[in-house]
């Protein structure tokens, strides 16, 4: 898909990012007082919920929920959502149905994303959901989930560059979103697309071998051949060339990979989000998991054992990213569109102003 936008809007930057934890410093937004906004991203592998209150020109986290839920395995040879897959997601949604009458929650939006938008029976999984839950689920574009990508990253964007490239590697599609970034902090999409290239979906095409013994090279092709469109579009390739690209990715693949690098016993956000991984580091980091075992790598504490199939896939459509599109460093960010959504409502409502394209 392609979005052009020539006019370019103020992106606002609030002081800084919101976290999974209750801060002290940031004090609710009295002009909102008694507002609490909800925020879940049902996507290919992952269940996930924030519950947040606006706090000065940003939000404060009083509540959050993350669970694996596998929804899209089997999608991509069967077009179909399973019915233990489906078992699984409305046990989870269930638990933030619950969390978000506790939390009294005044405006919420549930979004679905890649296993949804393409599996057969979304309609009746759906509707399942509403009847058993309470939630309504909304199946979003590949284009929408870039914009709200856009506006969870808008803290992390630096303007000496002029442009910024974001990913985010899901489940089934992997996210691409070129931005042009001006004077004033000034965002332009320039052009977004969804490739049908997710974690799940290269692990079910290649397998999930018990041992180190993947397809990585394999799954490195496939990936980047579904770039060359993008490329050719935008000539990417040639301004990067030139030093004035920022790469940022959202993903769980990125932040894993980051947390690795950092030889993090257990996973740390505030170490994670917004560090600056060097190309070399990202390729060493790469290598290494590479060199894992299934058993390292689910012992790890950066992956955990729910995690362990989707490190290797996820690495390689980001050595993909990296092969095709050479910048010198990697933007990390922990923050996807459970934030965007959670920027576009409280903005609305008087609190922190959403990024926009």
């Amino acid at each position: 898909m392609r979005r052009e936008s020539h006019e370019s809007v103020p992106v606002s930057n609030p002081p800084g990012p919101a976290t999974e934890r209750t801060d002290p410093r940031n004090k609710p937004d009295r002009r909102a007082a008694g507002n609490i906004y909800a925020a879940l991203d049902l996507g290919t592998n992952n269940c996930r919920l924030l519950i947040a209150e606006p706090a000065q020109s940003n939000f404060r986290v009083i509540d959050a929920f993350s669970r694996i839920v596998r929804l899209g395995e089997g999608v991509s040879r069967h077009g179909c959502l399973s019915e233990a897959a489906m078992e699984r997601t409305i046990s989870a949604v269930r638990i933030c149905a619950s969390k978000m009458r506790n939390r009294g929650v005044t405006r919420a939006r549930c979004v679905a994303t890649g296993a949804c938008r393409v599996a057969g029976n979304t309609a009746d999984f759906t509707a399942r959901v509403a009847r058993d839950t309470g939630v309504t689920l909304e199946t979003i574009s590949g284009e929408e989930e870039a914009r709200l990508a856009v506006a969870a990253a808008s803290q992390l964007f630096d303007y000496d560059h002029r442009y910024a490239l974001i990913f985010d590697i899901g489940g089934a599609t992997t996210e691409l979103i070129w931005l042009r970034l001006s004077s004033g902090r000034r965002v332009t999409v320039i052009d977004t697309t969804s490739l049908p290239c997710g974690v799940a979906v290269l692990a079910e095409r290649h397998g999930r071998s018990k041992t180190a013994c993947h397809p990585f090279d394999n799954m490195v092709g496939d990936a980047e051949h579904l770039l060359n469109k993008f490329e050719v579009r935008n000539g990417i390739g040639a301004t990067v060339g030139k030093a004035k690209v920022q790469l940022l990715g959202t993903s769980g693949t990125t932040t894993t990979l980051a947390g690795i690098h950092l030889g993090l016993k257990r996973y740390e956000r505030s170490k994670v989000d917004g560090m600056r991984l060097r190309r070399s580091d990202l390729a060493a980091v790469i290598r290494s998991v590479r060199d894992m075992s299934a058993d390292a790598l689910a012992e790890n504490g950066c992956v955990g054992k729910q995690r362990a199939d989707w490190v290797l896939p996820g690495a390689a459509i980001l050595q993909a990213i990296s092969n095709r599109w050479p910048c010198r460093d990697l933007t990390v960010a922990d923050r996807g569109i459970r934030d965007g959504i959670l920027r576009d409502m409280i903005g609305a409502d008087g609190g922190a102003q959403p990024a926009q394209a």
